[in-house]
């Protein structure tokens, strides 16, 4: 069964998503907690298929998706969402499925929630995968090489961890003093990342 949904005009927070989840009650949880929260569901998959056909015709701003599903499995679809640079995928999965986990990271989601979800566990992962993939996405503009921008993330991400733990910044707040710090200073985000870095082992 598969189903679009009309956009509502008093979203809260306007924030669009597309929804994987072939256990129909649980897809319907799901859309009415995301509806209650202000986001706006735009397609209801459910299968892998269905939802990167959806993901590739709305333009989410995310995707909610499980791991498993008849057909195209999530992880397989998030891969493909991922290599085209569609959306952040926010995956669901069971307890017991640890090395499903890891293989769904490496597809490239930005995030994963536990089953049976609850919304107070759903929706911040769902803006933690949003600012990831906007920070991925800047550096991507920066650093154009593949092994280039795999380690510029690592670094960028080591820095902002230390920002977090010294400055008491958020998780967005230390990524935009870093992008801030770089663009003030004609300096690439590696390069502040690396300053952060030193500096801190420096202190310590």
């Amino acid at each position: 069964m598969v189903a679009e949904t009309d956009k509502t005009e008093d979203s809260q927070s306007n924030r669009t998503v597309v929804v994987a989840e072939d256990e129909s009650l649980i897809r319907l949880d799901i859309v009415e907690a995301l509806g209650d929260a202000g986001y706006d569901v735009v397609g209801e998959a459910a299968s892998g298929q269905e939802a990167l056909d959806f993901t590739r015709k709305m333009k989410p701003d995310i995707v909610v998706m499980d791991v498993k599903m008849p057909g195209m499995d999530g992880i397989t679809a998030a891969k493909e969402i991922g290599k085209d640079n569609l959306a952040p995928v926010v995956m669901l999965t069971a307890f017991s499925q640890q090395k499903l986990v890891e293989k769904a990271a490496e597809a490239g989601a930005m995030a994963y929630v536990v089953k049976p979800f609850v919304p107070e566990k759903l929706l911040p992962a769902l803006e933690v995968a949003i600012t990831r993939f906007e920070q991925i996405n800047t550096l991507r503009d920066e650093v154009s090489d593949l092994k280039a921008r795999f380690e510029a993330r690592k670094r960028v991400d080591r820095a902002k961890g230390l920002l977090m733990e010294n400055m008491g910044l958020t998780e967005s707040e230390a990524f935009r003093w870093i992008q801030k710090t770089s663009m003030d200073r004609r300096l690439t985000m590696q390069e502040v990342a690396d300053a952060v870095i030193a500096q801190v082992e420096s202190d310590d």
